[in-house]
């Protein structure tokens, strides 16, 4: 076990290279990602606990309480850039597009974000000649090369994987007739 001072965070390290992450302070992390981005995640995570089966968007929306026209849009784009796999018609829906090994977090937040502009930069009469644009321009590089070093699988495993497998099977059952986009 590790903690790391600068972000606070308690960090186990388990056979296999897998880290478990005990943070209970993510409610304080500065770092803001699009409501886009969120979605994502949840269908990643939601398809991966869930591996072995089609799941509807339908499902997925209840089991984050979120609307299924937002995430049609999500699901479009992740089946579009090979995220997921969308099956269309009766008994179709929605799995992984590759094994939750193969998949990277953070290439996967890249797509989704697209341009990040931290506070703004692009608008302001200084950026031409202030040294902050590069400082903000490096401190999103490290942001996406940290999530970059995970995988699907390894989040899966990391945190607290029974509990988050559990919650999200509790939330849902799957349903006869799976809704595809």
């Amino acid at each position: 076990m590790a903690f790391d001072s600068k972000s606070g965070i308690v960090v186990t390290y388990l056979l296999h290279g897998i880290k478990t992450c005990k943070c209970d302070a993510y409610m304080e992390l500065p770092v803001r990602l699009t409501r886009y981005t969120d979605f994502a995640i949840r269908v990643m995570l939601y398809l991966a606990a869930h591996e072995g089966r089609l799941c509807s968007i339908g499902e997925i929306a209840k089991a984050h309480d979120i609307s299924q026209n937002h995430l049609m849009k999500v699901a479009s784009d992740l089946a579009g850039s090979g995220y997921v796999q969308s099956l269309r018609g009766r008994g179709g829906g929605l799995r992984l597009g590759r094994p939750a090994n193969e998949i990277n977090i953070g290439q996967m937040i890249r797509h989704t974000e697209g341009k990040v502009d931290l506070v703004g930069c692009g608008e302001c009469a200084l950026a031409p000649a202030c040294g902050m644009v590069c400082a903000f321009r490096d401190a999103v590089e490290t942001f996406f090369g940290t999530l970059e070093r995970y995988s699907l699988a390894d989040i899966m495993a990391t945190g607290h994987p029974d509990r988050l497998r559990q919650i999200l099977a509790a939330e849902t059952q799957p349903s006869g007739l799976l809704q595809s986009i």
